[in-house]
C-alpha cells in the first residue's frame, strides 16, 4: 500500500471537524505535497547533479588530453598522475574571475591599506632580520633591498599568507574554462615541469586561486625562468625558504632591466605656474632638465646627478607628485598596475628608513564609477584617442589619452579622470 493511500482516512476525519483530525490533516498534507511533486522535484535535483557529472567527465577528458603536451615538456607519466590524483574542477576558482567592484578604489585608499603602519613596522623588522640575504641579493643581482622588501610585503605580507589553494587544481580549472585563452594551460604545464624537477611535492604546491606561488607569488613560468636556489640547499624553494624568495625576486627584477644604483623615483614639488606638458609624463628627460624648470625633491635632497625620469601624477595636481625612473616600469612587470608599483616603492622605502609622503591626497574628490569610467573611455575613443580596452579602469594607456585630450582642450594635462572632465566630454 502506498503512503498516499494510508493518509486518506485521516483527511476524511479532518472534514468531520475534529481538531485532532485537523492537526493530523496538516501533517499529512506536508507529507503528501512533496510526494505529489516528487517527479518534478527529482528532475529539478537531477539537473544540477547531471551537470556536475558532465563537467567532471569533460574535465577528466581535458586533463587526459594534456598528457601528450606534458610529456613533450619532459613530464613523466608518474609525475603527471601524482599531480592530478584527486584533482577535480573547482567552481570557486572561477567565481574569483567574476568579482568586480562597482567603484574604482581611489589610489589613496589602496595605498593606505598597502602601506599601513603595521606593515611598515613589520617590514622594518624583516629587513633587519634578513639584512645579510638582502645585501647578498644586491651584490649578486644589483637590485637594492627596498624594492625586494616592498614586493615581499605586498605579495604575501612578508610570507604571512602565500595562498592555500592547490595550484594544480586552480590552474587546471582556469585552463579547462579557457580563461584568458591558453595562458593558464601554459602555466599548468609549467607547474608540472616544476614537479618533475623535484623542487616541491604536489601536496605542498600551494598558492593563490590564480596559481601564483610562494612568498613573492611567482607564476609557474616565472619560477622556471627566475627562481634560484639562493640558500644553496639543492632546490628552489620560494615557499618556505625566505633566502630563496629574496634571491629569486632580485633575479626577476634584474632580468627585467633593473638599473643598479638608480632609485625607482621619489616625491617632488612643482613650482608655482609650472608649465605642465603631456611629454612630462610620457617621455623620460634628465633629472637636470626637471631641476632647471624648478622641480624639487619633496625631501629636500639634491636631484641625482645622472639618470632620467618622467612625472607620475596619479591624483591630479592637488595630490602627491612623483618623478619615476625606468626602474618603476620594472616593478610594473611584476604587476602591471601603477597603484601596485607605487605601493611597492613606498613600502620598501618606509621599511628601510625613509619618511612618508609630504603631499596630501585629495580625499574629498568624488571618484568615477566603473560605468562612468567606461563612458569616458568610450567618448575618448570616439574622438580618436587610444584608450586601450574599454573596461572601466584607468591604466597607463587611459591616462595618456586623458592627458592628450586635456592638452588639446587647453587644460593642464595631469591625466586625472574627474566628473568635471566627463561633463566636458559629454558636451
Amino acid at each position: 500500500m502506498s503512503r498516499l493511500e494510508t493518509t486518506a482516512p485521516t483527511l476524511r476525519d479532518a472534514r468531520r471537524g475534529s481538531w485532532f483530525a485537523r492537526l493530523l490533516s496538516i501533517l499529512a498534507a506536508l507529507l503528501i505535497l512533496p510526494l505529489a511533486l516528487s517527479p518534478a522535484a527529482a528532475a529539478s535535483k537531477a539537473k544540477p547533479k547531471a551537470r556536475t557529472e558532465t563537467i567532471a567527465r569533460s574535465f577528466h577528458a581535458f586533463v587526459e588530453n594534456l598528457r601528450p603536451q606534458a610529456e613533450a615538456r619532459g613530464v613523466s607519466r608518474q609525475t603527471f598522475d601524482l599531480a592530478f590524483k584527486g584533482v577535480t574542477y573547482d567552481a570557486k576558482v572561477l567565481a574569483h574571475t567574476n568579482a568586480q567592484a562597482e567603484f574604482v578604489k581611489p589610489i589613496w585608499e589602496y595605498l593606505s591599506a598597502a602601506v599601513s603602519s603595521r606593515r611598515v613596522e613589520q617590514g622594518r623588522a624583516v629587513a633587519q632580520d634578513y639584512q645579510s640575504w638582502l645585501a647578498k641579493a644586491q651584490n649578486d643581482f644589483g637590485v637594492e633591498s627596498p624594492v625586494v622588501v616592498g614586493i615581499w610585503g605586498l605579495e604575501t605580507d612578508f610570507g604571512g599568507f602565500a595562498g592555500s589553494d592547490n595550484v594544480i587544481r586552480a590552474l587546471a580549472t582556469l585552463a579547462y574554462a579557457h580563461y584568458r585563452g591558453d595562458y593558464f594551460k601554459d602555466e599548468l604545464l609549467s607547474a608540472l615541469q616544476i614537479l618533475e624537477e623535484g623542487d616541491i611535492a604536489p601536496a605542498q604546491m600551494k598558492g593563490s586561486w590564480a596559481g601564483a606561488m610562494g612568498q613573492t607569488q611567482f607564476m609557474p613560468s616565472s619560477f622556471l625562468q627566475f627562481a634560484v636556489d639562493f640558500e644553496g640547499h639543492g632546490r628552489r624553494d620560494i615557499w618556505t625558504s625566505t633566502p630563496d624568495a629574496i634571491g629569486s625576486t632580485a633575479n626577476y627584477l634584474a632580468k627585467h632591466g633593473w638599473i643598479a644604483g638608480q632609485p625607482w623615483g621619489f616625491e617632488v614639488t612643482l613650482p608655482k605656474g609650472f608649465d605642465l606638458r603631456d611629454a612630462d609624463s610620457s617621455q623620460y628627460a634628465p633629472f637636470s632638465a626637471f631641476a632647471d624648470r624648478g622641480v624639487k625633491r619633496a625631501d629636500g635632497k639634491a636631484m641625482p646627478e645622472a639618470g632620467e625620469a618622467e612625472l607620475l601624477i596619479t591624483a591630479g595636481l592637488k595630490g602627491p607628485i612623483f618623478l619615476v625612473t625606468p626602474n618603476f616600469k620594472v616593478i610594473k612587470t611584476y604587476n602591471n598596475s601603477t597603484s601596485y608599483a607605487l605601493a611597492v616603492a613606498l613600502l620598501g622605502d618606509r621599511a628601510t628608513g625613509a619618511e612618508g609622503l609630504r603631499g596630501a591626497w585629495p580625499v574629498r574628490d568624488r571618484q568615477l564609477s566603473q560605468g562612468q569610467m567606461r563612458e569616458m573611455q568610450t567618448r575618448l575613443k570616439k574622438l580618436g584617442y587610444d584608450v586601450g580596452e574599454i573596461d572601466g579602469k584607468i591604466g597607463e594607456t587611459g591616462r595618456a589619452a586623458v592627458r592628450a585630450y586635456q592638452q588639446k582642450t587647453g587644460q593642464a594635462p595631469d591625466g586625472y579622470p574627474t566628473l568635471a572632465l566627463l561633463s566636458k566630454l559629454r558636451k
